[in-house]
């Protein structure tokens, strides 16, 4: 949204000619949700994380190849408000990652990269020419982590530069930051004078703890004005009028505790004050209304992700919005109105505009596919009598439809909102009911469901995913007697988990999942949030690896060479461990009904589309064979 509300912009990705790689482009939007929107920027490499400038022209990130460098990094691109071709701001060796623009000054900072011996601009790029002309690639590391997700840290390190002026050029802010802007956010005060970021700093051992920072634009005088050591300080956002900043405060968890987040707002001289801390629910998103009277936040809640208003004096929290949707890139504008994207299980991310008096009216932008089945909503009653909630698709027809198990990631979240990775519509219109719950662990449903199961993940979560199964099983159009269960992540633990402790599925899919827990805490990205979680013993008692032989059910195996989030060692254990200890060992031969879907070049989801249809080819091909008795057809392109 511009600073004065006249003009709305989203990016919207689709998949190049090839149909092997999606990319972005920035459209415009009508905030009065009347005119079609129109596509602002043509780059063939897609354009990325649109801004406005206080005098609205749109800032965004491109690639733009140039004759003798193919592979460029992003750089900072302009987009004039009275029209005119757009034209690079900023170039930088490190390429731009992020641009924030003051509403009311002209100033802009920007989060690039500099080696950690670069002297400067000029002298980083030379390094990395360096580097690159010489095909060297190794990193020598003196801290932790030394990797995230799925690409490699260091040896560069991020900065926030202000974009500064033609004569001056970029001027770093942040000198020998090490590695503390990594994965954090930062915000821009609206007359540029300062900026408030979130800040990695060093915690006991190999742990981190993240505290907020306050720089001057202008002197770059640095000033940590938020720390604790038991919490991380995160998502800063500064009040329009300059006074306070709000955040978000996450406890550190523990073995017997899972962590909390809250919302803290602090008036810049005075202390925190911790607003939400009675308020049973997790803010995720913080923004304020431009008269600074108010904070804007989201939170899951019981199957859907509303908006809400929190007094940052009182802390009186007031629910918004009242729909089956969640909301996600909330925007605030003059007049009390507030702009969003919005989506659900019944319809993919789409923009809207919330009035002052709640009324809700879509923005004009692309249309919705159209369903190959219905949506409803089941529960369930867990032993001790909890509730368990789910979404529940169902294929078109009157038929008993077999049913897929699919358990959510995390394992802190939530089947609330539209996924085009994770679709159930793909299973649903091959004639299956997919069963979405949130057992114990999930968000949205106040702290005491979150600590259910903690450390002890083959307790709750596994009991509360069947009796969820217990529920839609006695559901008249699913067919109980033809079952499988799948999940990524935490949901391909729990499918492990559930592979060794029960023979009631007819199939098991498990994507990226951990096997080996004692192996899984050393190896994974971020150990230690594993080693603040979960002892040894509790490790031991958990890990799916020690009921290797107990399974009886055929298992698709799948996961990417480049996730570390779980890395490759779990999918090569587990693979192995089937093969040879589990009920259904390999035969003379060397085969078994177990499949392993392997991707050298892919990461903790498989984002590629050609490999995300392959997914899907292959998983449904595994559930054809063993819940409809299907004769296996192997996508070709597998060779």
């Amino acid at each position: 949204m511009s600073p004065d509300g006249s003009r709305l912009v989203t990016t919207v990705s689709t998949l190049n000619d090839k149909r092997t790689e999606f990319v972005s482009a920035i459209w415009e939007l009508d905030p009065a949700g009347v005119e079609p929107a129109r596509r602002l920027t043509q780059g063939a490499k897609g354009e990325s994380a649109p801004v406005f400038t206080a005098d609205a022209d749109v800032l965004f990130l491109s690639v733009r190849p140039a004759e003798g460098d193919d592979t460029p990094p992003a750089a900072l691109w302009r987009l004039p408000a009275t029209g005119g071709e757009a034209f690079e701001v900023l170039a930088m060796p490190g390429g731009v990652t992020a641009a924030v623009s003051a509403r009311a000054a002209d100033a802009t900072v920007v989060t690039t990269s500099l080696l950690s011996s670069s002297t400067g601009v000029d002298d980083d790029k030379a390094r990395r020419e360096a580097r690159k002309d010489t095909k060297v690639s190794a990193i020598l590391h003196t801290g932790y982590p030394v990797r995230h997700w799925d690409h490699d840290l260091g040896p560069d390190q991020p900065h926030l530069f202000d974009l500064g002026d033609d004569e001056a050029g970029p001027q770093d802010l942040t000198a020998d930051p090490g590695a503390a802007l990594r994965e954090t956010t930062f915000d821009l005060s609206a007359d540029g004078g300062f900026v408030v970021t979130s800040w990695q700093a060093p915690g006991p051992g190999t742990a981190l703890r993240v505290v907020l920072v306050r720089i001057d634009r202008v002197t770059g005088e640095r000033t940590t004005i938020a720390e604790e050591s038991g919490a991380d300080l995160e998502r800063p956002a500064i009040a329009p009028d300059g006074s306070a900043v709000a955040f978000t405060r996450e406890t550190h968890s523990t073995p017997t505790a899972p962590p909390r987040i809250t919302l803290c707002c602090m008036r810049f001289g005075e202390d925190l004050v911790e607003l939400t801390g009675d308020w049973d629910r997790w803010p995720s998103s913080v923004a304020w209304t431009l008269d600074s009277s108010m904070l804007i936040v989201t939170a899951d809640d019981g199957g859907r992700g509303p908006i809400f208003s929190v007094d940052p004096v009182s802390g009186a929290v007031t629910r918004l919005t009242d729909d089956d949707f969640t909301y996600t890139d909330v925007r605030p504008a003059p007049g009390g109105v507030i702009y969003a994207l919005r989506s659900s299980y019944a319809v993919p991310p789409h923009p809207v505009r919330i009035d002052a008096d709640g009324s809700v009216t879509e923005i004009p932008c692309l249309d919705a596919p159209q369903l190959p089945g219905t949506l409803t909503e089941i529960t369930a009653a867990a032993a001790d009598g909890t509730t368990i909630r789910s979404w529940l698709t169902l294929p078109a027809g009157e038929q008993p439809a077999p049913l897929v198990l699919w358990i959510h990631g995390g394992p802190l979240g939530s089947w609330n909102s539209w996924h085009w990775r994770w679709n159930p519509w793909l299973l649903t219109a091959q004639g299956y009911a997919v069963l979405m719950p949130d057992p114990g662990l999930s968000t949205g449903y106040g702290q005491d469901f979150i600590s259910r199961g903690w450390g002890a993940w083959g307790g709750e979560p596994y009991t509360d995913l069947m009796a969820a199964t217990d529920a839609a099983s006695a559901h008249p159009r699913v067919d109980a007697s033809r079952t499988a269960a799948m999940g990524g992540s935490f949901g391909g633990y729990m499918a492990n988990w559930i592979a060794g402790h029960t023979d009631r599925f007819d199939a098991i899919v498990t994507h990226a999942s951990l096997w080996a827990l004692d192996q899984f805490g050393p190896t994974t990205d971020g150990a230690y949030w594993w080693a603040r979680e979960m002892t040894p013993e509790m490790a031991q008692r958990n890990s799916p690896h020690l009921s290797v032989g107990d399974i009886t059910t055929p298992m698709l195996v799948i996961h990417g060479d480049k996730d570390y989030r779980v890395p490759i060692g779990e999918a090569l254990r587990l693979w192995y461990e089937l093969l040879t200890y589990s009920g259904l060992p390999a035969d003379e031969h060397g085969e078994s009904p177990h499949r392993f879907l392997y991707y050298p070049s892919e990461n903790h989801w498989v984002l590629s589309p050609q490999h995300a249809k392959i997914w899907y080819q292959v998983v449904t091909g595994f559930l054809g064979e063993h819940l409809r008795g299907e004769p296996v057809q192997q996508p070709e392109l597998l060779g």
